[in-house]
């Protein structure tokens, strides 16, 4: 891992960009001199300054400890949308790729009638039947983003279940759940983690994309996109409130972005040298 940071020096910024992220979300609004939610009404909408570096609010509430705690909501959000379609999607494409036949049939047509809508458009419209909350968001995305998964896996079920060692172990009889889950699928996980890794940044995007439409959590959640959209109705004198959430969403997907593009393209170099 530390000599794949090194190849290039943009891998080893992105790294830091993120480690650095991920290091405030999780101890900044811990060790913060301010609360998330402590209002200082004779202080509304400072500039930044020493005592509040982001400025403050219309409640004077301190902008920093806000963004650095939205950056730990949205990695919360991200990392839980990201293990629920996981897990159905691998589970959805492993069982059409092994098994084919009418398995592969059926789950494929679901899957597929799931890839017609646009993620974005598909979890704008399951967020705004659920109502707007922080597990209707995470449920929306799940059910917008798993069929991606899927599709990616059976491709790859595919070429794996006709490899020599899956031969092996059906000849000496072994049963075909055992095959599947000892042998087969762990074979397939490079992919998957590969799209992990590009798709953290688009969650996020995500998220905060309806969190900004107001279809995420709601106040006083300190989410990204809510930020983002209340501050913009002070952009004209307080142009801080939205720019310091805004910028932490570009750093946070840009860097995720490069890093997933990387580690897509040392997988792809890899693959072809075996």
């Amino acid at each position: 891992m530390a000599h794949w940071l090194v190849v290039r020096p943009i891998r080893l910024g992105c790294a830091l960009v993120l480690a650095s992220v991920i290091l405030m979300s999780a101890l900044g609004p811990v060790l913060s001199p301010h609360g998330t939610t402590e209002i200082d009404s004779g202080n509304t909408f400072a500039p930044p300054s020493t005592k509040h570096f982001m400025g403050t609010d219309e409640l004077g509430r301190d902008i920093f400890t806000r963004v650095m705690a939205g950056g730990l909501l949205s990695l919360t959000i991200s990392l839980s949308v990201l293990t629920l379609t996981v897990i159905v999607g691998v589970l959805v494409g492993a069982a059409a790729g092994y098994y084919g036949g009418w398995a592969d049939l059926v789950l494929m047509r679901v899957t597929e009638v799931f890839l017609t809508f646009p993620s974005l458009v598909l979890a704008m419209a399951i967020a705004a039947s659920f109502g707007p909350s922080l597990t209707n968001t995470i449920l929306a995305l799940s059910i917008a983003w798993w069929s991606s998964y899927a599709r990616l896996l059976r491709a790859r079920m595919l070429e794996v279940r006709e490899e020599q060692f899956i031969e092996a172990a059906r000849a000496i009889g072994m049963s075909p759940r055992r095959v599947l889950f000892r042998h087969a699928l762990p074979s397939c996980l490079g992919p998957i983690l590969v799209r992990v890794t590009n798709d953290l940044g688009a969650v996020i995007l995500f998220s905060t994309t309806l969190g900004f439409l107001g279809l995420g959590p709601q106040p006083p959640s300190c989410e990204w996109g809510l930020m983002v959209s209340t501050g913009a109705r002070y952009l004209a004198f307080a142009p801080w409130y939205a720019v310091a959430p805004g910028l932490a969403i570009f750093a946070t997907v840009l860097a995720f972005a490069i890093l997933g593009d990387e580690l897509h393209e040392s997988y792809r170099q890899t693959a072809q040298r075996v």
